[in-house]
């Protein structure tokens, strides 16, 4: 079981690369060590816009099917089978397998896991939390969305820490209005977080998403102001994802190159949604319904 003697999260044994059909389209950069330049706005039409959301209706499906197979003693290599199948079942492309050479086709972060979590080995406990990352690839778009789940009953600490990431998130997207720069997104969400004493994750951010897995857009989860100065515009498109934690922002990463946990080993939580700003407003583009 991969914890230390602490409770501390270790790297596991991971699966191999899951496979797709062949029927299924890949994104441009699957083979290639790095993907094509992106070259637009982040601003999308009506019809790109309705790809994206049934791209993002996929990956939010994948994640109602993994959060019904969450519980003590199923493992996070489990839950991105979960999440591979029912993603290739809808005839769309699982975006993180072979992105910059990603072998799995979820991200799986426990506890101290602020993100990029390698599915593997590793058996949920009772008390866990588990953020889950799941991009779909569909008719030449992708959708993009996470979520933190309690593996089985959680302490109060915890629970509050899932419900107000949840809440940080909302409210930055709430605060993304055309005319806008786009740092107002991470001054709401720190301001919030700040409140409660959590720390902001600074390094890992947003990003502008569609035809492209990350477009270079970025979107600050904290108050960068002045940088990440870029106007927010009536359909653009991009996530918002904000990571908390209980204690620092500081983080390692693993000599996976992918696993990032905070320095001080405290408990984090994330969640995601991509999202098209309108003249009036937001639209979610990664919901089941």
């Amino acid at each position: 079981m991969p914890f230390d003697a602490h409770g501390h999260l270790v790297p596991g044994s991971a699966p191999q690369p899951r496979t797709v059909p062949q029927q299924i389209a890949r994104p441009p950069y699957v083979g290639l060590a790095a993907p094509p330049a992106y070259t637009g706005d982040d601003t999308y039409s009506e019809a790109e816009i309705e790809r994206i959301r049934a791209a993002g209706r996929v990956a939010s499906r994948a994640l109602d099917a993994v959060g019904d197979a969450v519980r003590p003693g199923v493992t996070t290599a489990e839950l991105d089978r979960v999440a591979h199948e029912y993603v290739v079942s809808q005839g769309a492309y699982p975006s993180t397998l072979g992105y910059r050479g990603y072998r799995a086709s979820s991200c799986t972060s426990v506890n101290e896991v602020i993100c990029h979590g390698i599915p593997d080995d590793t058996v949920l406990r009772e008390g866990d939390l588990v953020n889950v990352d799941v991009t779909a690839y569909l008719d030449g778009f992708h959708g993009d969305t996470n979520r933190t789940f309690r593996v089985g009953r959680v302490s109060e600490e915890v629970d509050l820490l899932i419900e107000r990431t949840h809440e940080a998130m909302m409210r930055g997207i709430k605060a993304a209005k055309p005319g806008r720069q786009v740092n107002v997104i991470g001054r709401v969400i720190e301001t919030y977080a700040k409140r409660f004493g959590y720390g902001v994750v600074r390094d890992f951010t947003g990003h502008g998403v569609g035809s492209s897995f990350h477009s270079g857009l970025i979107i600050p989860h904290y108050d960068s102001a002045p940088a990440y100065g870029d106007v927010i515009k009536p359909n653009m498109v991009f996530t918002v994802e904000p990571m908390l934690t209980l204690g620092s922002y500081e983080w390692d990463q693993w000599d996976d190159g992918w696993t990032v946990t905070t320095r001080d080993k405290s408990v984090t939580a994330q969640f995601e949604h991509t999202i098209v700003v309108r003249e009036d407003g937001f639209e979610l583009l990664t919901v089941s319904g």
